[in-house]
């Protein structure tokens, strides 16, 4: 079996992510912002929606379920953490969970700290990770429920997670991402070079998600606040991992 990635731009700068068997064209939705450009996806793809998880609750990461059900009668999965304010759901997972799909196994995966109860799903056979709002393309989401040290716990986590993994997040936020990290990693040759990049593909209008894990680990302050030139940047070289996570997501904020 062979396996396909579509990446769809919703809302104004929110993504949902198609995973679909080519042969027998059964799909794996990863989170609804928005009905309307998913349904026109599958339907040009003539593919079967099997199932649709949701990363977490947020509005833009879920209103759009009911018009993709009204079209397509899918398994629906979401955390049980998140059980009292997501839509009624077909399945609730923990962490730890596998979910099957067309013979494919993904783990789900807690990245709480964007908020609690947030979940991603890793497959590794193919090796994808649906981390929605936790970890970004240069950047993880906003501490908007979480703690620092649950949000650096959560993203340490998938610092194990081999160099291929592609890293399908829920936002295009790159660029503005990039312009950050370069305040306090200037002299980051990989980051200027990836820049220059995002810049060159913002400019034409093209995506920057999905993203590369072995770039990211060398390029995102938010998954290296144990660097030592971004600790001496930041008057911090005698500070523990989360005190420099913390003080690297509070400048963002203000960014």
């Amino acid at each position: 079996m062979s396996f396909e990635l579509i990446t769809i731009p919703c809302l104004s700068d929110n993504y949902a992510f198609v995973f679909y068997n080519v042969e027998n064209r059964s799909a794996l939705l990863v989170d609804a912002p928005e009905a309307d450009p998913i349904n026109e996806i599958l339907g040009k793809n003539n593919l079967n929606l099997e199932k649709i998880f949701l990363t977490h609750h947020h509005a833009d990461h879920v209103n759009g379920l009911d018009g993709i059900l009204k079209k397509h009668d899918a398994l629906t999965l979401g955390a049980q953490a998140d059980i009292h304010r997501l839509p009624k759901l077909d399945k609730y997972v923990q962490p730890g969970d596998k979910i099957s799909f067309q013979g494919q196994s993904g783990q789900v995966r807690d990245v709480s700290g964007h908020t609690i109860g947030h979940i991603a799903l890793h497959i590794s056979s193919q090796s994808i990770l649906f981390s929605g709002d936790s970890l970004m393309a240069l950047g993880c989401g906003r501490l908007f429920e979480g703690s620092a040290e649950q949000m650096w716990h959560s993203l340490r986590s998938l610092l194990p997670l081999p160099d291929t993994t592609k890293v399908c997040s829920g936002h295009e936020y790159t660029e503005n991402n990039a312009r950050f990290a370069l305040t306090i990693d200037p002299n980051n040759l990989d980051l200027l070079k990836r820049s220059e990049n995002v810049r060159t593909a913002r400019r034409k209008n093209l995506f920057t998600v999905p993203s590369n894990l072995g770039l990211e680990k060398r390029t995102n302050p938010f998954l290296r606040p144990f660097d030592k030139n971004i600790r001496k940047k930041l008057n911090m070289c005698g500070s523990s991992d989360v005190e420099v996570f913390s003080k690297i997501r509070s400048l963002k904020d203000k960014f």
